[in-house]
């Protein structure tokens, strides 16, 4: 009997570290999901003001001359 509560201490033991285990596992994704969304925010931000016409860069040819010329 001594044997199967060893056994069972042992397991147990395994247990609370495996759930400790994937309760820091689970944190670090919620962490990286919640990254991941700030950037595709940003990402999209970024495309909106690139396509903006007020935002429309010139080409160099496109633009004046500086006044010095």
């Amino acid at each position: 009997m001594p044997d199967n509560d060893i056994r069972l201490q042992d397991i147990e033991t395994k247990i609370s570290y495996q759930e400790l285990l994937l309760e820091h596992l689970n944190e670090a994704l919620t962490s990286q999901q919640r990254q991941l969304d700030s950037l595709k925010r940003q990402i999209d931000n970024i495309l909106q003001m690139l396509k903006s016409p007020q935002n429309h860069i010139n080409r160099p040819e496109d633009e004046a001359p500086p006044p010095h010329y």
